[in-house]
């Protein structure tokens, strides 16, 4: 191990609990956050056809990160138009995926630095899991 690597501390997932919930959006993203919860669901549904709603699971980042998983399907088929990209995803990647294309989107049309953050958070979290070559595809 080289002193790099000694230093690399992994960015870890908390799946936030119900009683905890309520709080998460605003924290996050104080205002937007209807906004930004509303484009996560509108990706979800353009990037998987077989997508049709449902409940979410969110999840805390050890970077101060965060983001959504829907529930439902182990496995999602995500397609993406515009890179040509086609696969199918754990809900987990898949979640991930949709969030980032959100946070991009929004970071662009909404003034407000905490989205632009939250997308380079996810993305570091992302570049670790053990999806990255997908999501990564995919968000290309």
């Amino acid at each position: 191990m080289n002193a790099i690597d000694s230093n690399f501390a992994a960015i870890l997932a908390r799946e936030v609990p119900d009683h905890e919930r309520l709080q998460m959006l605003p924290k996050h993203f104080g205002r937007d956050m209807l906004t930004v919860e509303s484009a996560i669901f509108a990706f979800m549904r353009k990037l998987c056809a077989g997508y049709s709603g449902g409940w979410w699971t969110y999840y805390e980042l050890s970077n101060q990160g965060f983001y959504m998983v829907p529930q439902g399907e182990a496995l999602y088929a995500v397609t993406v138009d515009g890179n040509d990209f086609s696969g199918d995803l754990s809900a987990d990647a898949a979640g991930i995926t949709a969030c980032l294309f959100a946070l991009s989107h929004l970071s662009f049309r909404v003034h407000s630095d905490k989205i632009g953050e939250h997308f380079h958070l996810l993305r570091d979290f992302a570049l670790e899991h053990r999806e990255a070559s997908s999501i990564l595809a995919a968000i290309d």
